[in-house]
C-alpha cells in the first residue's frame, strides 16, 4: 500500500478517534440522513442554521459543511456568516454548489462564498462544477445534464473534466470534487478518479448532501483536504455497492414469485437503510479491498 493511500485510508480511524463536532448547514430534506450518517462514522453532527447562532456554533465545531440546496433568505445569511467564521478561525469548510447552473441566486452566493470564505473543498455534480468554473454546461435542474456526464462510455469526458478541475482548483485554491458516474477530484496539481458506487444511489434523496457532510467530517482530521475528499467519496460509493448487494438475492419461494423474480432487488427503502448500515460497518480492510481510486 502506498504512502498516499495510507493517508487516505487513515481518515476512517482518525475520525472515530477524534469524535469531532461537525457543523452542517444543509437541505432540510436531507438533515436527518446527514446527521445519522455522521453519527455512524464517528462524528457528532450539529445542524444549526439560525443566522444569530451559526457563528458561535462554527466556533466550537471542527469543520463546516454548507449546501445551496433548498435555499432561503435566512440560510443565505447563515451560510455566509458561518463560512466567514470558519475562515477567520482557520477551520476547513466544504461548499456544495447545488443548482448553481440553473439559478443566478445560487451562482452569486457560491461565488461570494468561494471568494470571501475560502473553502477547502468545492463540490458539485459535473454540470454544477462546469458552471461555477465558467465552462459551458447543460441545464436540467439539479441533475447532471446528459451532455456533461463523465463516464467511460462518453469519449473524452474524463479528459475534458480533468482540465476544468485542474484550472478551477488552481484558481480557487480549493480541492474540487465533481460527482457522478465517475467522481473526479483535483487539488490543482493532480486529478483523481473514484469509480465506486451504483446508479441506485441517485434514486435516494440526499446522497449528495450526505457526501458533503462526510467530506466536512473527514476534513477535520485529514492531513490534506484531498485525502478527506477521496476517502469520503470512495467510502460512500463502497457503501452503495454493499447496500445493493445486501438487497439483491434470492427471495422466499413461498411468496408465489417466479424463479426469475425471486432473484430480485428488495427495494429502495431497504437500500436506503442498507446504505447507512454499510457506512457504519465498513472498516479499513473492506475499504482497501474495494476502493477504486485512480490517479490520471
Amino acid at each position: 500500500m502506498s504512502t498516499a493511500f495510507d493517508n487516505i485510508i487513515s481518515c476512517g480511524a482518525a475520525l472515530r478517534n477524534a469524535d469531532p463536532l461537525i457543523h452542517c448547514i444543509t437541505s432540510p430534506i436531507a438533515i436527518n440522513d446527514c446527521a445519522n450518517v455522521l453519527l455512524a462514522l464517528g462524528a457528532r453532527p450539529i445542524m444549526a442554521e439560525h443566522p444569530l447562532e451559526v457563528a458561535g456554533i462554527t466556533a466550537i465545531s471542527a469543520a463546516l459543511s454548507v449546501s445551496l440546496a433548498n435555499i432561503t433568505d435566512a440560510r443565505i445569511e447563515s451560510v455566509m456568516t458561518a463560512g466567514a467564521k470558519a475562515h477567520e478561525d482557520g477551520k476547513r469548510s466544504c461548499i456544495d454548489c447545488v443548482g448553481v447552473n440553473c439559478s443566478p441566486l445560487r451562482m452569486d452566493l457560491a461565488r461570494r462564498y468561494i471568494q470571501e470564505c475560502r473553502p477547502a473543498v468545492i463540490k458539485g455534480n459535473a454540470s454544477e462544477i462546469r458552471a461555477i468554473a465558467g465552462a459551458a454546461c447543460g441545464v436540467t435542474g439539479i441533475d447532471t445534464a446528459v451532455s456533461d456526464r463523465v463516464s467511460r462510455d462518453n469519449p473524452g469526458s474524463v479528459e475534458a473534466m480533468a482540465g476544468i478541475l485542474l484550472d478551477f482548483s488552481k484558481h480557487s485554491g480549493a480541492v474540487v470534487l465533481a460527482s457522478g458516474v465517475i467522481d473526479m477530484v483535483s487539488d490543482g496539481k493532480h486529478v483523481w478518479t473514484v469509480e465506486n458506487g451504483t446508479p441506485r444511489m441517485g434514486l435516494v434523496t440526499g446522497t449528495g448532501c450526505i457526501l458533503s457532510c462526510m467530506t466536512a467530517a473527514y476534513l477535520s482530521v485529514a492531513s490534506a483536504p484531498s485525502d478527506a475528499v477521496l476517502y469520503a467519496t470512495a467510502l460512500l460509493g463502497i457503501a452503495g455497492e454493499l447496500a445493493e448487494e445486501a438487497c439483491t438475492g434470492p427471495r422466499d419461494a413461498a411468496d408465489g414469485l417466479s424463479a426469475s423474480a425471486r432473484e430480485s432487488f428488495a427495494g429502495l427503502g431497504s437500500f436506503h437503510v442498507g446504505l447507512i448500515d454499510a457506512l457504519s460497518l465498513t472498516g479499513a480492510k473492506e475499504f482497501a479491498k474495494r476502493a477504486r481510486i485512480g490517479l490520471l
